[in-house]
């Protein structure tokens, strides 16, 4: 039947548009690996840049020979239609009977070119259909906003088929995927409530699993002076201990009115960005606060105790927590970053001195305790270097009720290639609706997204000044 074979076609159009997606997206991940090491001034590339290039030229060679197949396919199945369709006209030719003269039924009409996404840019700018029909679909069971919810997930299955798998692959999934526009929009708002997170280095989340597993080296091998000819020199049996990094889930609620599910009008930005925020804030307060494994738990403390703190008193305990990092990780990595809270940051700018340190970090002014980056703001990038190089990055996930007076807060200096962060920049955010609140006619909306990180890969590799000189600044 034509229909069909319209069908075949379509698919086939589908299945062509998903390979040539995974061919882009292999190049594009190319580049901005290169670009990268590029700003980064390195020469060569990573040892784990360098698998991930190949991963991703074996991939695109592979999309590419799936477009070249794909393309052989539907231009057979094309051949076909067409031959099919000359061969009804003929046989409508010959009959030549009063129902020849109808129109051909809705579904046997061909059409050319490729449907438009349920839920667009265009059309849905700030959010509010996608919403609306979580809801209306969770509330009466709406039929039509379940059938625009299935549409949607389908095409998220063609266009993010291997985010969703990863997905999939946790007991965790329940959800709607969040149309990625939305996510694209909000993104810039939110990244303001995760600095620390987005100054991490980043990986991508593994496709499968609830923790990521790497081998630690806890017992080296050995060398030592040959004690004379033919003596049996120094060997130490390496041994190495398994860290196991678990997968979390950072997660947002909003509970939405039934008079604005309703009459809903104005609700989406407000909704949309509030259910994003809350993600990114979970995600980056847990990398700094979680007991055990987050920054503040697992860094090696630097006591500043003073009961008149100064900048000038402040800045050697900072170099101080930088030689404990180097001391640690040696050729391993180096003090990179100075994490903050924004009241810290303030106040070492208020600072007033007469004296400057011997050593200043290059294209510093000499008389000066560093340098603020003047096109910075909160969670746009390092606010300023520090004289030691230490470049500056305020989050103000930062507790600031610390220490016995609960008016203190902490300090990190951290190696940016020993914070590790797995997630996935291009996955999905989900969305379900959950119990509806009855008795107060409402309905909680859910967000939630997966990533893993770990601060532990050497002991002693992050550093923190903590103590009474970091009470609640004086201005």
């Amino acid at each position: 039947m034509p229909g069909t074979i319209d069908d075949l076609i379509a698919s086939i159009e589908v299945e062509l548009e998903a390979a040539q997606k995974r061919l882009k997206k292999c190049g594009a991940e190319v580049q901005l690996i290169l670009d990268k090491a590029q700003q980064e001034g390195r020469s060569n590339l990573t040892a784990e840049e360098d698998a991930r290039v190949a991963e991703l030229f074996a991939a695109r060679d592979q999309a590419r020979n799936d477009i070249a197949g794909i393309e052989n396919k539907l231009a057979t199945t094309n051949k076909l239609k067409v031959e099919e369709q000359e061969r009804e006209a003929k046989q409508k030719e010959q009959r030549a009977t009063p129902a020849a003269q109808r129109k051909p039924a809705y579904d046997q009409v061909a059409r050319v070119g490729r449907e438009e996404r349920t839920y667009r840019k265009d059309e849905d700018p700030l959010g509010k259909r996608f919403l609306m029909d979580v809801s209306r679909q969770f509330l009466y069971q709406d039929v039509e906003a379940s059938h625009r919810l299935a549409q949607h997930m389908q095409e998220e299955r063609v266009e993010r088929a291997e985010y969703l798998q990863r997905a999939v692959g946790t007991s965790a999934f329940a959800g709607l995927t969040v149309p990625q526009y939305l996510t694209d929009m909000y993104a810039p708002a939110t990244a303001n409530l995760r600095p620390f997170a987005d100054m991490c280095n980043s990986h991508p989340l593994p496709e499968s699993g609830m923790s990521v597993n790497i081998s630690r080296i806890t017992t080296p091998s050995s060398a030592a002076l040959q004690a004379s000819e033919n003596s049996n020199v120094s060997e130490t049996d390496m041994d190495d201990t398994l860290l196991t990094i678990p997968v979390q889930t950072a997660a947002g609620q909003q509970t939405v009115s039934r008079q604005a599910i309703d009459r809903g009008t104005g609700i989406e930005d407000v909704t949309m960005q509030d259910l994003i925020n809350r993600v990114n804030t979970n995600l980056d307060s847990t990398l700094i606060n979680q007991a055990t494994t987050g920054l503040s738990a697992i860094a090696q403390a630097t006591a500043y105790t003073d009961a008149s703190p100064t900048g000038a008193e402040l800045y050697p305990k900072i170099l101080g927590a930088a030689a404990g990092v180097e001391a640690n990780l040696l050729a391993m990595g180096r003090p990179s970053h100075a994490v903050m809270h924004s009241r810290r940051w303030y106040w070492l700018s208020s600072q007033m001195q007469s004296v400057w340190p011997m050593i200043n970090w290059t294209n510093l002014p000499v008389q000066a305790a560093g340098q603020a980056n003047p096109n910075s703001s909160y969670a746009s990038g390092p606010r300023g270097v520090l004289p030691c190089g230490l470049e500056v990055i305020v989050d103000n996930n930062i507790p600031t009720g610390l220490g016995a007076g609960t008016n203190e807060d902490e300090l990190y200096v951290v190696p940016q290639s020993e914070c590790h962060l797995w997630e996935d920049g291009n996955a999905p955010l989900f969305i379900r609706a959950e119990q509806a609140k009855a008795a107060s006619l409402g309905v909680l909306l859910v967000a939630y997204s997966y990533f893993a990180y770990t601060f532990g890969r050497y002991t002693n590799g992050m550093q923190k000044v903590g103590g009474t000189g970091m009470v609640q600044p004086t201005f």
